[in-house]
C-alpha cells in the first residue's frame, strides 16, 4: 500500500533531472610563472564558473565545487539552468577522458 508520504517521495524522485557540465581544463600558470591549471565550465564561464589549481586534480576539485554552488544558486532564485552553449549541458556519464560535472536536482 502507498501511504501520501511515499508518494510525495516519488514524485520528487520523478522529478528529479541530472544535469551533466562540461568542464575544460587546461595548463596555465600562476602569477608567479608558477605552473598552475585553469578549469572552467563553458556554460557557467559568464557568471563565474571558472577557477584554478596548483595540479590538474584541485583545478577539477575547485571547478566541481563552483559549478555545484552555481547550481545551487540558481535553484534557490528559482532560475533555469543554463544549457548551452551546444555540448555544455546533458545529461550523460562522467567520462575520464572529457571531464565533466554532474548536478542531479
Amino acid at each position: 500500500m502507498t501511504t501520501p508520504s511515499d508518494a510525495r517521495t516519488l514524485k520528487a524522485k520523478v522529478a528529479m533531472k541530472t544535469y551533466s557540465f562540461k568542464v575544460v581544463v587546461e595548463p596555465d600558470e600562476d602569477a608567479a610563472g608558477n605552473p598552475a591549471w585553469y578549469a572552467y565550465c563553458p556554460a557557467l564561464e559568464s557568471i563565474g564558473g571558472a577557477t584554478s589549481g596548483r595540479t590538474k586534480e584541485e583545478a577539477l576539485k575547485n571547478i566541481n565545487e563552483v559549478v555545484h554552488m552555481i547550481v545551487r544558486e540558481f535553484i534557490e532564485d528559482g532560475k533555469p539552468l543554463p544549457e548551452g552553449p551546444e555540448d555544455s549541458v546533458e545529461v550523460a556519464e562522467v567520462s575520464q577522458e572529457a571531464p565533466r560535472i554532474a548536478v542531479t536536482v
